[in-house]
């Protein structure tokens, strides 16, 4: 569990990512930004590595969550990928920062231990939407011409293209708007 401090050092990071990218995290930046020393942000985490972590460690339980809640959730294939993408888009409309940390997985390539945390969480989504897809094939919801892994990765990489060109373009259309056009018409593609 993080302390009171360790989640502003957390939130305080993500908003400097996204207003000044990754290069822009610095102790120094951050600790400007929090109003505390240097040795301060260094009483609550090890590195800047480490913080980059703690954020990634709660994209993780946040995609081990909604997961949990797939399994259980009484529906349809197709209602699960509405309400999972739904609920992406609504986290992302509405905390736009996240989506610099999370889509900017190529910051993270020359440090082993956060591109390790990044797959990992993509491929928690990508399973829990495969798992989705299996089931709805099986239950004839979703077409089985194309395999579970391969609807997967069209459902996926849409919804992170728009995404980040959502974030590319600085907000400057509705997520939520666009998302919902997206899912209308996944939903076409992927069913019988």
């Amino acid at each position: 569990m993080l302390s009171e401090r360790q989640q502003q050092i957390i939130e305080e990071s993500i908003n400097i990512i996204d207003d000044k990218g990754i290069q822009g995290l610095t102790i120094k930046n951050l600790s400007k930004a929090i109003g505390i020393s240097e040795p301060g942000i260094y009483r609550h985490f090890d590195s800047k590595t480490e913080i980059l972590l703690s954020i990634l460690n709660n994209f993780k339980e946040m995609a081990i969550m909604l997961s949990e809640i797939m399994e259980t959730y009484e529906a349809t294939a197709i209602e699960k990928i509405t309400f999972m993408f739904s609920r992406m888009l609504e986290l992302f409309s509405e905390t736009p920062s996240m989506v610099s940390v999370i889509f900017s997985e190529e910051i993270f390539k020359n440090e082993e231990i956060l591109k390790n945390k990044i797959v990992e969480i993509l491929n928690l989504h990508t399973q829990t939407l495969e798992n989705i897809i299996s089931k709805g094939q099986s239950e004839k919801d979703v077409r089985d011409d194309i395999d579970n892994k391969s609807l997967a990765l069209m459902a996926m990489g849409s919804l992170r293209l728009l995404v980040k060109k959502w974030d590319l373009n600085n907000h400057n259309f509705n997520l939520k708007t666009e998302g919902n056009n997206l899912i209308v018409v996944l939903t076409k593609v992927l069913g019988k």
